[in-house]
C-alpha cells in the first residue's frame, strides 16, 4: 500500500501542483490510516496491505477509532475526503474497480459563523505597530495588507515584490491550488507598504547569502521569508496589546473582517468572491449570515413600518 500512496502523493504534487501544506496533511492523513490497517512492530515493520481488500466497512472502522479518539468532526471529515481522493487516484488508474470511501457518509458538521472585528476595533488594531521602528513598519505593512485585500496568510507569506503593482494598487496572489487572482489594495495599504519597503533592505542584510531570498516581500529579522506561524505570533502579540479587542485574533479574523465590511457597505457577492480567492459561491455566502445585524439595522432605517 506504501507504494500507491506515494504514487498518489506524486501525482498531486506534479500533475495537480498542490501546496505543500495540502500535501503535507494528505500524507499525515494516509500513513495515519496505513498505521490503523496494519500497525508498525518495534522494528517498524508492518504487515503487507492489499488495498482491494479494503472496503467501506474498514473505512467506517477508521473513522470511528478516530471519534473514540475524541478527534474533531472536521478532522475526521477532512480525512474521509482525503480517502475519497486516493481511492479515486487508484480507480482512474485501474488499480480498483470502485472506489469504497464513496459509500461511507460525511460526518454532519457544525457551521460556525466566522470570527470578526467590527470597524473601529480593526482601525486600532492596524495603529498598534509602532512606526519608528523596521519590525513596526513591516508590521503595519502585515496588517494593512491582510486587511485590505482579504487574502490568506499563506498567500501573504508567498508574496514577492514583483507580485506588487504599487502605480495601479493591485497585487497578485496565488491562491488554492496554485489559481492565481489579481486583488486591488488601498491607499492606506500602499502608504504602509512604502514605509516598509523604505527599511526592507535592512531586514535582507541579516542573512546570510545562502538563505537570503531577494524575491520574498515580507521578511523575518533574520532576513529570511515570513513563515505563516510567524504572522500568526505576531498578530497574537498584537492582540494582548489592546485591552478591548477580542483575544484570539487571528490572520483569518482579518480576512472575515475584510469581507464583512464590505458586505455591509453594499459589495457584490460574486466581487467578494473573486476578491477572497472561494472557488464555490456558497464558501462566500457565508458572510450573508454575520451581516444580518446590519440588514436590521438598514430595515429599521428605511422602512416605514419599521417603528
Amino acid at each position: 500500500m506504501h507504494e500507491y500512496i506515494e504514487a498518489f502523493l506524486d501525482h498531486l504534487k506534479y500533475e495537480r501542483n498542490v501546496s505543500e501544506h495540502t500535501l503535507r496533511n494528505y500524507r499525515i492523513d494516509l500513513l495515519q490510516f496505513y498505521d490503523h490497517l496494519a500497525p508498525a512492530d518495534e522494528q517498524g515493520n508492518r504487515r503487507p496491505v492489499d488495498v482491494r481488500r479494503i472496503d467501506h466497512i474498514t473505512i467506517r472502522e477508521f473513522l470511528a477509532a478516530l471519534h473514540v479518539k475524541r478527534k474533531k468532526k472536521s478532522s475526521i471529515a477532512r480525512k474521509l475526503a482525503t480517502l475519497r481522493s486516493f481511492f479515486k487516484y487508484l480507480c482512474r488508474e485501474q488499480v480498483l474497480e470502485m472506489n469504497p470511501a464513496s459509500l461511507v457518509a460525511t460526518p454532519r458538521l457544525e457551521r460556525k459563523l466566522p470570527k470578526f472585528l467590527s470597524v473601529e476595533e480593526v482601525f486600532r488594531f492596524l495603529e498598534l505597530p509602532d512606526p519608528d521602528t523596521v519590525l513596526g513598519k513591516r508590521d503595519r505593512a502585515i496588517l494593512e495588507l491582510l486587511y485590505a485585500t482579504g487574502m490568506r496568510v499563506s498567500e501573504l507569506v508567498n508574496l514577492n515584490l514583483d507580485d506588487v503593482d504599487f502605480k495601479n494598487r493591485s497585487i497578485r496572489v496565488r491562491g488554492k491550488g496554485r489559481r492565481e487572482r489579481i486583488v486591488p489594495f488601498g491607499r492606506k495599504a500602499l502608504e504602509a507598504l512604502e514605509a516598509y519597503l523604505g527599511v526592507r533592505g535592512q531586514l535582507l542584510l541579516q542573512a546570510s547569502e545562502e538563505e537570503r531570498d531577494p524575491r520574498a516581500l515580507f521578511l523575518n529579522y533574520q532576513g529570511t521569508r515570513l513563515t505563516t506561524r510567524s504572522v500568526g505570533r505576531i498578530i497574537a502579540r498584537y492582540a494582548k496589546m489592546c485591552a478591548d479587542i477580542p483575544p484570539k485574533i487571528s490572520p483569518h479574523s482579518l480576512r472575515h473582517s475584510c469581507a464583512t465590511h464590505l458586505l455591509n457597505a453594499g459589495a457584490d457577492l460574486r466581487a467578494i468572491q473573486e476578491l477572497l480567492g472561494h472557488a464555490r459561491l456558497t464558501t462566500t455566502q457565508i458572510y450573508t449570515h454575520v451581516s444580518a445585524e446590519k440588514l436590521i439595522e438598514v430595515y429599521d432605517k428605511a422602512h416605514p413600518k419599521a417603528r
